[in-house]
């Protein structure tokens, strides 16, 4: 063990931000360090394999109507055919999830809303899923302004398109489990996070 002090006297000097610094180091030592200051001419890659599927969903809430609009997931579906679903979809790299909210409710109903109007719902925080072997996050907005009348426009992927009455929504038994979570506890003003596979 070296006396106190030691490593201070035999330190290195330490130059400005952006500049290469010297390290402590016993007498007669010197170490450089990499400039770890300045940013990367390209950035990393994504770290893909460990990451979680972003996911955003819009509840369309019909407030004068107290009704929601919702899709069956059709016989090609990929997860929970046959079951009633909001719009939802995966973000794409780089895409801000108000941004996967506001494209995936025009690519599947044709309704249009602005990332302004929407607001946070619900979080769904899913341990694994179809296509997320490493969970899944899904931030549920509710939009209760919007233009533009609902049609299903993705029939390959969607049986049907319809309004459900907000105290009528589909049985447990014919609707995708986080769909209704997040539904039934937004229109309770309930929990807003729920979690699936986790227990």
């Amino acid at each position: 063990m070296l006396p106190y002090g030691t490593l201070a006297r035999h330190a290195g000097p330490v130059r400005g931000r952006g500049a290469a610094e010297t390290r402590c180091a016993p007498a007669g030592a010197r170490e450089t360090l990499p400039d770890v200051t300045q940013t990367p001419s390209a950035p990393l890659p994504p770290a893909v394999d460990s990451m979680t599927l972003l996911v955003g969903a819009v509840i369309v809430h019909d407030r004068v109507r107290d009704r929601v609009l919702l899709l069956q997931r059709g016989p090609r579906a990929k997860f929970a055919r046959g079951l009633w679903d909001l719009p939802v979809g995966k973000a794409d790299p780089g895409e801000a999830v108000t941004a996967t909210a506001v494209r995936e409710l025009r690519e599947e109903t044709g309704l249009v809303v602005a990332a302004e109007d929407l607001r946070v719902a619900h979080i769904v925080h899913g341990r694994s899923g179809v296509e997320s072997p490493n969970g899944f996050l899904t931030v549920v907005f509710a939009a209760e302004r919007w233009t533009g009348a609902p049609e299903n426009r993705e029939p390959h992927k969607h049986a049907a398109l319809r309004w459900w009455p907000a105290g009528a929504l589909p049985r447990s038994a014919e609707a995708v489990p986080s769909m209704r979570t997040a539904v039934t506890r937004y229109l309770s003003g309930g929990v807003e996070v729920s979690t699936r596979g986790w227990d």
